[in-house]
C-alpha cells in the first residue's frame, strides 16, 4: 500500500492511544533504514525532510526517492515537510510529494505565527494537505540540530494553544512542554500537566519535537496525553555515526566500507521507538481506516486554430509556468502527437494534481482561470478533457 492520509493516519493514532514516528532523513541510508524497520514491524510511519537539513542534500532528488519508496510499501506511509519556512517551501513540498507540511514560524510573536501558519493552512488545505503548526519554542541544547534551534525554552500554554488552533485551522499542533532539539544534557523535565490540559482543550492529534532522550516512561505519558506523532533524528543520527566511526576504527577504506552497517543501525533504532511507541502491528488498522493517497492527471487533448507552431509551443510554455505555480499541481507536461499528418488531435496537456479534492480547486483557482479563458480556450474549442486517478 502506498500513501496514505496523513490526517486519517494520525486520527488513528489519537483514537487508539498509539504514536507514529516521524523519522527525518538524510541520506538513502536513512530512506530505506527506516522503511526496513516498518516493513518489518508492520507499522505506520511519516517520512519527513526537515528543510533544516537541505543543506545535506537536493530536497527533488531525494523527494523522487522518498515518493518512490512510499509507493512501492506495503504499510501506511505519509511524507512530511518538517520545520518549512515559508509559504513557499511549503508548496513546493507539496509540488514535489509531501502530503503533510510543517510551517515553523513559532519563532515570531504570536500574532505574526497565527497569520504566517493560517495562510499556508488556506493554500495546502486547498490542495487536501494537512498541516502541522507550532505553538511555544523548542530549542536547542547539543549535537548537529542544536544550532538550528537557538534561544530560550518557550512553554505552549493551554489558552494560547486552544486560540491558536481556533485561528488558524491547523489539523496537529506541536507543542513545547519541556523537550529539546538535539541531545539532551541531564534527566528531561516534561510538564505533563500542561500537556493534558492542551490535549483536554484540543482534542486534535499532538506532536513532539526532540523526542530523541526520553524514558519509556516518559514516552507513555505523552502518548496517554495526545501526543500521536513524535519527531526524532538524533538517535538514528548517533546510531548511523556509532557505525561508521567503529568501521574507521578498524582502518577500513573507501566510503562503502566506512558506511557498511549504518542503515542497518538505523533500522534497528527504528524498530526500538517503533515497538515503545505501540505503532508496531498497526498497519493493516491504518489501511482499513485511512484514504489512500493517490494522484490524478488531469488530461486535455485539443487542437488550436489561428496559431502556427511557434505560437502554439510559447502557448504552451506559458501554461506550463503559470499552472505549474497552482497549489496541488504535482507537474504540468505538454506535448506534439508524433504523427501529424491527419491526428484527430495535435495537442496534449497532462496536469497531475496530488490527489483528487484538487480538480475543484485547481478549476476556480484564478491563475488557471485567467489563462484558461483569455489564452486557451479562444483558440483550443475542439478538445476533450478527462481526469484519471490513477492506479497504484
Amino acid at each position: 500500500m502506498p500513501l496514505v492520509n496523513m490526517l486519517d493516519m494520525l486520527k488513528h493514532a489519537h483514537a487508539n492511544r498509539y504514536a507514529v514516528g516521524a523519522f527525518d532523513l538524510v541520506s538513502l541510508d536513512f530512506l530505506e533504514g527506516i522503511m526496513a524497520a516498518a516493513e518489518e514491524m508492520q507499522a505506520p510511519v511519516i517520512l519527513s525532510l526537515a528543510e533544516s537539513h537541505f543543506e545535506y542534500y537536493d530536497f527533488e532528488l531525494i523527494m523522487a526517492a522518498t515518493v518512490a519508496a512510499a509507493r512501492r510499501a506495503s504499510v501506511p506511509v505519509a511524507i512530511h515537510l518538517d520545520h518549512g519556512e515559508s509559504l513557499e517551501s511549503v508548496t513546493t513540498g507539496i509540488r514535489l510529494g509531501c502530503n503533510g507540511v510543517m510551517v515553523d514560524a513559532s519563532h515570531h510573536p504570536f500574532e505574526e505565527n497565527v497569520r504566517i501558519t493560517r495562510e499556508v493552512v488556506e493554500t495546502a488545505h486547498a490542495a487536501g494537505v494537512p498541516v502541522e503548526g507550532e505553538l511555544g519554542y523548542v530549542p536547542g541544547v547539543e549535537g548537529e540540530d542544536a544550532e538550528k534551534h537557538p534561544g530560550e525554552i518557550r512553554y505552549t500554554t493551554p489558552e494560547e494553544a486552544a486560540r491558536f488552533v481556533a485561528e488558524t485551522g491547523v489539523d496537529f499542533l506541536a507543542v513545547s512542554i519541556g523537550t529539546v532539539h538535539g541531545r539532551m544534557k541531564g534527566e528531561p523535565k516534561l510538564d505533563f500537566q500542561r500537556l493534558k490540559e492542551i490535549n483536554e482543550r484540543l482534542g486534535i492529534p499532538l506532536v513532539i519535537h526532540g523526542g530523541t532522550g526520553l524514558s519509556e516512561d516518559q514516552y507513555r505519558q505523552l502518548i496517554a496525553n495526545g501526543v500521536t506523532k513524535i519527531n526524532y533524528y538524533t538517535a538514528l543520527s548517533d546510531a548511523a555515526a556509532r557505525c561508521i566511526a567503529a568501521n574507521v576504527a578498524q582502518d577500513v577504506k573507501g566510503y562503502t566500507a566506512q558506511v557498511k552497517g549504518a542503515r542497518e543501525a538505523i533500522a534497528a533504532e527504528c524498530r526500538r521507538m517503533i515497538r515503545l511507541w505501540g505503532s508496531e502491528g498497526r498497519a493493516q488498522e491504518v489501511l482499513k481506516a485511512a484514504r489512500p493517497w493517490r494522484e490524478v492527471a488531469h488530461v486535455i487533448v485539443y487542437n488550436v486554430e489561428g496559431l502556427n507552431e511557434e505560437e502554439a509551443a510559447e502557448l504552451r510554455a506559458e501554461g506550463r509556468r503559470v499552472l505549474s505555480r497552482i497549489p496541488g499541481v504535482r507537474a504540468v507536461e505538454t506535448g506534439v502527437a508524433i504523427q501529424p499528418d491527419d491526428p484527430q488531435f495535435r495537442y496534449v496537456w497532462l496536469v497531475r494534481f496530488c490527489q483528487p479534492q484538487v480538480i475543484a480547486t485547481y478549476r476556480d483557482h484564478p491563475d488557471h482561470v485567467r489563462f484558461a479563458d483569455e489564452r486557451f480556450r479562444p483558440v483550443a474549442g475542439n478538445r476533450i478533457t478527462i481526469d484519471f486517478e490513477l492506479d497504484e
